[in-house]
């Protein structure tokens, strides 16, 4: 198994979508990239902890390859919004990949550097991709809520 993660929006909705992917064993939801050890949901959401809301996927890449988990994230947001996914503002909301290895280092900046070539997007991608550091588990609550609640 392998992990990978991602921040793009609120990390419900990015969770739901990773879930649904063939070779994802697991997801989880919770904070990284900020400066604040130990953050819970309303620190991050008080924008005082630098975090970003994010999806860690672990992947079996005998089933689905980083790639393949690069073009959902892609997908399911707006990657040339700063600190913004639909109505939901501030830099928890950022989009970034959190690279745990020198190869998806590589893959994501090549992956970012086709899409922003490709003419899909007037705008620039403003998508960070830095080393992953430490994450910080969201509480139960906030785990699968979208199945939680009854939304997919």
């Amino acid at each position: 198994m392998e992990k990978a993660t991602f921040g793009a929006g609120c990390f419900w909705g990015v969770e739901a979508a990773f879930r649904k992917v063939e070779g994802v064993k697991s997801t989880s939801v919770g904070y990284m990239g900020g400066h604040f050890p130990n953050p819970c949901y309303l620190d991050v959401l008080s924008r005082i902890t630098g975090h970003a809301e994010v999806v860690q996927v672990e992947y079996d890449p005998k089933s689905v390859s980083y790639d393949d988990l690069l073009a959902v994230f892609w997908g399911i947001h707006d990657p040339t919004t700063l600190n913004r996914q639909g109505a939901d503002k501030g830099e928890q909301y950022r989009s970034v990949i959190f690279c745990h290895n020198a190869q998806q280092l590589e893959r994501a900046q090549q992956s970012k550097a086709k899409l922003q070539m490709s003419g899909k997007f007037e705008q620039n991608i403003v998508t960070q991709i830095k080393p992953a550091s430490e994450y910080y588990l969201a509480t139960a609550e906030h785990q699968q809520y979208f199945e939680k609640k009854g939304r997919r």
